[in-house]
């Protein structure tokens, strides 16, 4: 099929090593999690062995629990603010002190995460915020509504400001053209942006131990 599609014999390829990368090890994981034996690395016959053993882990259930709720709860707030800082960088022009904005709002897609979480950390306790739940949320949105800006100013630039000219000279308001014309076109934007910042939530760890508490 991909030959159909024009693609050469070297091209799919290495589309195909990418995916063999990406996914067997994932595949991998899958089918040794029904490994009867403690060692991962040596077959010693299928069973659920595992499984039940996890469903009677309440510490790992209400620690995945946990986690789940940290990542929908701070994908929404990253969501929120990333959005909208997406759209002052969009559609507010070259306003004052717009290239240092900027700089802010990307700053964590470079900055390594210890030293964001460190000054997160620092930051909660000069404000003596208890830490727990609430700051891990707050951690967790504060690195990855950069991620959300990217994405969602990425889709805004590519936008047809006709459309919205067109609904606000129809008699809408900005706010109504927003909710009615812009976010239904950017509406894929924006999904790609909230499951990419839940996946980071899921995935961060160094953030976490620094925000949590003791």
């Amino acid at each position: 099929s991909a030959m159909r599609r024009g693609l050469g014999p070297v091209t799919a390829a290495s589309l195909a090593a990418g995916f063999a990368l990406l996914y067997l090890p994932i595949l991998a994981l899958a089918v040794y999690s029904f490994n009867d034996g403690r060692l991962v690395s040596v077959w010693s016959g299928a069973s659920l062995r595992w499984y039940r053993a996890l469903l009677d882990n309440r510490l790992m259930l209400d620690s995945a629990w946990m986690t789940l709720k940290a990542g929908l709860a701070s994908a929404s707030i990253a969501l929120g603010v990333g959005t909208l800082a997406a759209i002052a960088l969009a559609r507010a022009g070259r306003f004052a002190g717009r290239s240092a904005f900027a700089g802010l709002v990307y700053v964590p897609l470079v900055m390594p995460e210890i030293v964001l979480g460190l000054c997160l950390l620092l930051m909660f306790v000069q404000f003596d915020v208890d830490r727990g739940f609430g700051t891990l949320v707050l951690g967790h949105a504060a690195f990855s509504a950069a991620f959300v800006a990217v994405v969602v100013h990425s889709r805004l630039v590519t936008v047809d400001r006709q459309v919205e000219e067109a609904a606000m000279d129809l008699g809408a308001t900005p706010v109504k053209t927003f909710l009615w014309i812009t976010v239904p076109m950017i509406a894929p934007a924006l999904v790609a942006a909230w499951m990419l910042a839940f996946t980071l939530s899921l995935d961060d760890l160094v953030i976490a131990s620094f925000v949590t508490g003791p």
